[in-house]
């Protein structure tokens, strides 16, 4: 049938369809009509992929035009748009259209999910019939519920603004922004917005009404650094997001050694203005925090720059944590950003974990002995205890001690949801709660996306909203190989074979191929059918383990999709052998391992790890 809006009639409150497709196609010109030999005819805006393609059809390629024509009247867009018919006929089968929420406020999530699955390129990854197409645009009838108002004790710390004549004072700026932030996460009622979405405003034109609805926060400080010579001058504002009043400010003109002291002053005004109470221990800490030297602090605030980025960034962040320490030894979050860049390095396979898991528990217990009262400390410990270690009971212990001292510390908050809770104990609908709470502090920031994505994803249980967050986290970091990855597995647990496929391509294309994207897509060849595809893979992989260090476990779960049973056997002994951060993080309930667990002899190598007791029953 030609589904668009001119077949669709309204009379007595019912739509009716009246198919005048076939007539229009005899007069129609061809910017109207698309016809193919063997194809069936229809309106390029609406035509699926299929009947485009001129392939059989069912009833759900008119699903899919049904899906285009509620998209335009949600949106006032039609999905795919372009100047020429083949051009929007191409855009069906390489782009997916955006989110129905993000093009206008107010629709349903619920029906903003349903129409996102009509239009999906496949007519397996659609609703079967129109009934169940129906129903999942009945989940709510109410309209997606207005933002509640930001509660009076919120902030955002903005960047502030560099003013020195000299741009390598812009980590110096930064730095000041971060401290305060982070002293002022210190509070009892107090709610801060993370690092990465008040940084997302950074070098951009404020609109604070906007900033303060997009991050749920009522109050905005923002400020700026002027530095010059051995005098810093620092300028801040606390301005009241809703109405744009000044509600403090202040000048504070200092030498360069007392920059640690003043950004406690700032954040002790702040907290009196909005009639919150710091946590104890506020000396302390700042005495932990502050270094010697304010040389290592710069080299320090650089390092933890490129370490956030990951990549190849890693290693030069790491080389700055070297120089922080070496200017001062006794730097505790130098230690800690040390043992953090040892392990990312360790579980994204980038070196072998006897280069890296000696060094990182070395720095955490550094870090620790030297800041007792810093949650970085805490999480640097947590993390080498987890991925090198394997000690369950120590990675809660510290991660809960982490968050006890800094409850809006996003990184231990992600790490303890999605590599404790979730994927070493089966904990989801506490890793899920957990996640939500920190996506909430950080609603910018597409690392909490991604933790999101992934509890709702391994639980297995609210498919449609994980690839939402999955592909929010796209959005907010398009090159991303972490992003692209995560959505790459989201799709395949949803069963979007093609799609996950697609995600996992360009994953590969920005991470230079990374062994976690290959074995995805070998796993995700097997079960849609295309063994052959995912053998080509396999001997990749194993190609490449000859010429640089290639993890063993991706390996192993590409060896058993495709059948090489004693390969993965081998490869996951090795594994264990070697002590492998992924093992630690791919335990054996995730559905990607699926062929691996499946096998006797891996089945008692997993239960040797002893995994904490509730994780092998979750699936």
């Amino acid at each position: 049938r030609d589904v668009k809006p001119e077949n669709i009639m309204l009379q007595d409150g019912h739509a009716f369809m009246a198919d005048f497709g076939i007539g229009k196609a005899v007069s129609g010109t061809e910017s109207e009509m698309f016809t193919k030999s063997g194809a069936t005819l229809g309106t390029p805006a609406y035509m699926s992929p299929e009947q485009a393609a001129g392939e059989s059809l069912d009833g759900r390629s008119d699903l899919y035009s049904l899906g285009c024509v509620l998209y335009e009247m949600l949106t006032g867009e039609q999905p795919f748009t372009g100047p020429t018919v083949q051009a929007v006929i191409a855009k069906r089968f390489v782009q997916t259209p955006a989110d129905v929420t993000a093009l206008r406020e107010g629709v349903p999530h619920a029906v903003a999910r349903a129409v996102h699955r009509a239009l999906a390129r496949t007519p397996i990854d659609r609703f079967e019939t129109g009934a169940s197409f129906l129903a999942a645009l009945r989940e709510t009838d109410a309209p997606a519920d207005a933002k509640p108002p930001a509660p009076e004790k919120s902030i955002a710390v903005l960047p502030f603004a560099n003013m020195s004549a000299d741009p390598e004072n812009e980590f110096f700026a930064d730095g000041i922004t971060e401290e305060i932030l982070n002293a002022l996460a210190h509070s009892t009622d107090l709610r801060v917005a993370g690092r990465t979405s008040s940084f997302s405003f950074k070098g951009k034109q404020l609109n604070l009404r906007a900033i303060g609805e997009q991050l749920g926060v009522r109050t905005a400080l923002e400020g700026s650094v002027r530095r010059a010579g051995n005098r810093v001058r620092i300028t801040a504002q606390l301005v009241d997001c809703v109405d744009g009043y000044q509600l403090w400010s202040e000048r504070y003109d200092r030498e360069i050694e007392d920059v640690f002291a003043v950004q406690d002053e700032i954040a002790t005004a702040i907290a009196e203005r909005l009639k919150t109470t710091l946590m104890a221990g506020r000396s302390a800490r700042r005495e932990q925090r502050a270094p010697e030297n304010i040389a290592a602090w710069e080299a320090y605030l650089k390092g933890r720059t490129l370490i956030y980025r990951r990549g190849a960034a890693v290693r030069e962040g790491m080389a700055l944590m070297r120089r922080a320490l070496e200017l001062d030894p006794e730097y505790a979050l130098a230690w800690a950003g040390l043992a953090d860049a040892y392990s990312v390095q360790g579980y994204f396979g980038v070196l072998p974990p006897e280069e890296c898991g000696p060094p990182a528990r070395e720095a955490a217990k550094k870090a620790l002995a030297l800041g007792p009262d810093l949650a970085e400390a805490h999480t640097a410990v947590a993390m080498a205890s987890l991925i090198f270690e394997w000690d369950w009971a120590q990675a809660e212990r510290s991660f809960t001690r982490a968050l006890e001292l800094n409850p809006g510390y996003v990184q231990a908050g992600g790490w303890y949801s999605i590599f404790y809770l979730g994927m070493a104990c089966g904990r989801w609908e506490e890793a899920n709660d957990l996640a939500l709470r920190i996506q909430n502090l950080d609603p910018l920031s597409a690392y909490s996306a991604v933790v999101i994505a992934w509890t709702m994803g391994l639980e297995g249980k609210r498919m449609s909203e994980a690839v939402q967050w999955a592909r929010k986290a796209c959005d907010l970091e398009p090159a991303s190989f972490l992003e692209l990855w995560s959505l790459q597995r989201t799709l395949y647990f949803d069963g979007q074979f093609t799609e996950s496929i697609e995600a996992g391509e360009q994953a590969l294309r920005v991470s230079g191929r990374h062994p976690w994207a290959l074995s995805q897509l070998a796993v995700t060849y097997v079960d849609a059918g295309d063994v052959a595809s995912a053998r080509a893979i396999f001997r990749e992989m194993e190609a490449r383990a000859m010429r640089e260090y290639t993890g063993p476990l991706p390996r192993a779960i590409a060896a058993a999709a495709v059948g090489e049973h004693q390969t993965a056997i081998d490869l996951v002994r090795e594994s264990v052998a070697r002590r492998d951060p992924e093992l630690a993080l791919f335990p054996p309930q995730q559905q990607t391992a699926h062929a691996l667990r499946a096998l006797p002899e891996t089945q008692e190598i997993y239960a040797a790890l002893k995994y904490p007791s509730d994780a092998s029953s979750h699936a």
